[in-house]
């Protein structure tokens, strides 16, 4: 190895990435810092990506790997829906997800994706480096600040919460998981908002 790969090498994948549905909408949100090792190398890294106009993929683990996979889902969908005349599915990006994840899983992905979205509904799902996925009907996580977050929301969730409210406590969730965990950190909270009238990107501290 030379001397970028041993660093490279030494990298440990750590964020928190947190998704809540209601019956209105979906939030995907993640902190903003990247690692290397035990040094936060950058501070506004962006993890949240919008991969047509009515999902977004909140993603844990190697950036490289994540990107390469969100490029080829970005081309996927923008082909089906020219093709089709109609919007993806976030069952049908789910699929196809999963399927390049598990043709790969011998020499797999080190990602791991929560996916949120609204064609007809607020959909969300887990989807880990092998193809395997669950659906989240409240709420769910994912990263090395996952545990944190996740007792906030075990606490503080609702089934009826207004906007306000369900970015109020996704910020508390994030926030609980940087005081905590060393991996997550960075500048601001970024909060991707879904719903029937399509996706608004917000920042908060």
């Amino acid at each position: 190895m030379d001397n970028h790969t041993d660093k490279m090498a030494t990298i440990k994948s750590g964020t928190t990435i947190i998704g809540l549905k209601t019956k209105d909408f979906v939030i995907v949100a993640s902190d903003q810092q990247s690692s290397l090792g035990n040094i936060a190398e950058t501070l506004d890294v962006k993890k949240v990506f919008p991969i047509t106009s009515n999902i977004v993929i909140g993603l844990a683990g190697g950036l490289g790997d994540a990107k390469q996979i969100i490029r080829i889902l970005k081309m996927q969908a923008s082909m089906y829906e020219n093709e089709r005349n109609k919007k993806m599915s976030v069952k049908a990006l789910i699929t196809l997800t999963a399927n390049i994840f598990n043709a790969n899983r011998y020499y797999p992905y080190n990602t791991f994706f929560v996916v949120g979205g609204y064609l007809d509904k607020p959909e969300l799902y887990g989807i880990d480096a092998v193809g395997g996925f669950n659906v989240s009907k409240k709420y769910t996580a994912t990263g090395s600040g996952m545990t944190f977050a996740l007792g906030v929301l075990d606490n503080k969730y609702k089934e009826e919460m207004s906007k306000d409210e369900a970015i109020k406590l996704v910020v508390e969730a994030i926030n609980g998981s940087k005081k905590r965990d060393i991996f997550t950190g960075g500048e601001n909270i970024d909060i991707y908002f879904i719903d029937k009238n399509g996706i608004e990107n917000i920042k908060k501290k």
